[in-house]
């Protein structure tokens, strides 16, 4: 059973640092004006299956990482419609650009919370998560995702100076 629980575990890890890579290729697309068909795809796939996987860890008690992964699959399929169904047509475009930005930032919330509890070094700054430390790294990195979010929604416009609705690089 514990080789199971590993290689459960090593799957849900590889989803998230997939998810987290690739929505930063996807937002930096956004910013710059680009679709990244394929990045995107990527992204929402697996950032769908590492909140469902999330869950299949055992636990006792209802979990922050659970709360997080909850908003995160109601954010995600609001983007998924936006971006796939409603093809990011009018008020669409940008509540895709800020589902698909949140949905990053909850994946980076819990990677840093992870890290805090698993990495000795950080452990030591922050042994229950309620040290400043650990406060000051989730409050830069939710500083940085309001901005990147406000640059993404900026950058991802309807049409360029051209006129050219955005298309994947």
């Amino acid at each position: 059973m514990t080789s199971g629980i590993t290689t459960f575990t090593l799957i849900h890890v590889a989803l998230s640092l997939v998810g987290i890579f690739t929505g930063l290729v996807v937002a930096g697309g956004l910013v710059a004006g680009k679709r990244l068909d394929g990045w995107t795809s990527v992204f929402l796939a697996t950032t769908v299956a590492t909140s469902v996987t999330g869950f299949g860890f055992p636990f006792v008690t209802f979990l922050p990482s659970h709360a997080v992964a909850i908003l995160s699959l109601v954010v995600l399929p609001v983007a998924i419609v936006a971006r796939y169904v409603k093809h990011l047509a009018g008020a669409w475009r940008g509540i895709y650009v800020v589902g698909a930005v949140l949905a990053l930032y909850l994946n980076v919330f819990v990677l840093l919370a992870q890290l805090f509890l698993r990495l000795p070094a950080l452990m030591a700054l922050a042994p229950t998560q309620k040290e400043p430390p650990f406060f000051l790294t989730q409050t830069l990195v939710l500083a940085l995702f309001v901005w990147l979010g406000f640059a993404a929604v900026k950058g991802f416009r309807a049409e360029t100076a051209a006129g050219v609705t955005p298309r994947a690089a």
